[in-house]
Parts: C-alpha cells; sequence; structure tokens
C-alpha cells in the first residue's frame, strides 16, 4: 500500500478544519499494528516533527502518532477466508497377532505319545502415543509490538491573533502559533476590525470603538486641510492664467 502523498495531507487537513475525522489504514511500515487496520486521523501536525499523524486505530481508546509513510488513504482488499480443513481421520485401531500354530513334535521310536503343548498367544502392539503440540513460538516482531507502549497524542498548541493601530488610524494584523509567527503583520480595513469586534464581544466593541472614532476624525481633518490647500493652488493656478 502507498504511504499518503501531499496531497492526500493536505485533503485531511482540510477535513480536520472542517470537523470530520478522515479515516486511513495502516502499512506494513506501522509499528505495533496490524497491517489493513483502519484508524480515525484526529489531529495533523508539521511534517518535519517526523510522526505528526494522530491517530486513533479502530476499536482502541489510544492515539498514537504515526509518520506518512505508516498510513494510507487507499482501502485495502478484503482477505478471503481459508477453506476449513477436512476433519482428521481416527487412526486405525492395530489387531492382535494371531498365534502361529506350533510345529508337531517328533516321535520317538519307542517312546509314548505325549499331547503337544499349546503355544502362547503374542501380546496384540501397543500404539504408539500421539506426539505433543509444539508451543507456539514468538516472533521477534510480536515481542516488540507487545512492548511497545502507545504513544500519548501530543497537545494541538493555541495561536494569538494581534490587531494593532498605528497613530494615523491604520490596522494591521498578525498571527503567532507558540514562538512561530505564521502571519506577518498585514493591513486591514478599519471597518473590517470594527465589524469584527462587534461579533466578538461588546467590551471589545466598546474598546475598538473610540480608536475607530479618532482615526475617522484624524482622516477628516487631513481631507479638510487638503481641500484648503487645494483651494488655494487653483486660486495661483487662476492667477497664473489671467
Amino acid at each position: 500500500m502507498s504511504p499518503l502523498s501531499s496531497d492526500e495531507l493536505r485533503g485531511i487537513r482540510e477535513e480536520l478544519n472542517a470537523g470530520t475525522t478522515p479515516t486511513v489504514w495502516f502499512t506494513g511500515s506501522a509499528v505495533g499494528v496490524q497491517e489493513g487496520r483502519s484508524g480515525k486521523v484526529v489531529a495533523l501536525g508539521e511534517p518535519a516533527e517526523g510522526d505528526f499523524i494522530q491517530v486513533r486505530p479502530a476499536g482502541s481508546k489510544d492515539v498514537l502518532s504515526f509518520s506518512a509513510a505508516e498510513v494510507t488513504k487507499v482501502k485495502p482488499p478484503r482477505k478471503k477466508a481459508a477453506p476449513p480443513e477436512p476433519p482428521a481421520k481416527p487412526a486405525a485401531k492395530p489387531r492382535p497377532a494371531t498365534p502361529a500354530p506350533a510345529p508337531a513334535a517328533a516321535k520317538p521310536p519307542a517312546a509314548q505319545e505325549r499331547p503337544a503343548a499349546p503355544a502362547k498367544p503374542a501380546a496384540p502392539a501397543k500404539p504408539k502415543p500421539a506426539a505433543a503440540p509444539a508451543a507456539a513460538s514468538t516472533t521477534p516482531a510480536a515481542e516488540s509490538a507487545a512492548r511497545r507502549k502507545p504513544r500519548q497524542a501530543k497537545p494541538i498548541g493555541g495561536a494569538t491573533v494581534t490587531l494593532t493601530a498605528d497613530q494615523d488610524g491604520q490596522w494591521s494584523v498578525e498571527v503567532s502559533a507558540g514562538k512561530k509567527r505564521v502571519v506577518r503583520p498585514t493591513p486591514v480595513a478599519a471597518n473590517a476590525v470594527a465589524q469584527a469586534a462587534k461579533a466578538l464581544h461588546d467590551d471589545v466593541a466598546a474598546a475598538v470603538e473610540p480608536l475607530i472614532d479618532a482615526a475617522r476624525e484624524q482622516q477628516r481633518q487631513r481631507v479638510e486641510k487638503l481641500r484648503a490647500e487645494l483651494a488655494v493652488a487653483q486660486a495661483a493656478l487662476d492667477e497664473l492664467g489671467n
């Protein structure tokens, strides 16, 4: 079975973001889990971390970490059940040996005939005891799987979203995950900030609204100043034209 490709990893990440748990199957490279067994992906980290795919195997409550080579999106075909073995025939019981007739004794010339002694029957052959079944041997792979403890699921780190307004009333947003900056400071519109603040909480909206009003007043004053400068420039141009 082929390991996960970059496109399949992207699809799994999109399904997780949508609130679903994608199904994967374990390959022959998976350690401690039977090949072909299914599982649910509950989290996805960064590929640079090695075992970054958090999977809960079917029928288990433990969440284990695997690499992209240990799982696949290709469902393995079902294995055909082996036909039942025919019942073993019972061993034939040994028959007792038939005693051979004793040879007649030669008669001496002048001796009186004596009756021949009956021959003792041969003892029946004893059946050989069946061989004891050999003890099942434990393979090194099974011992390794038994010794392997379930991997603890890595906690999913949080994210920090920061909104910043400069002295000119221009807003920017940046996002950090732990110590790593995910989104660098990016300009955003002031009306988008106001709408987001109202959607988050009344206290957030109350804190952001004065900043928006101050920026609005600052821009209004700037427009009036530019209009006055434009009027002066227009008058100077008219005088030059006459």
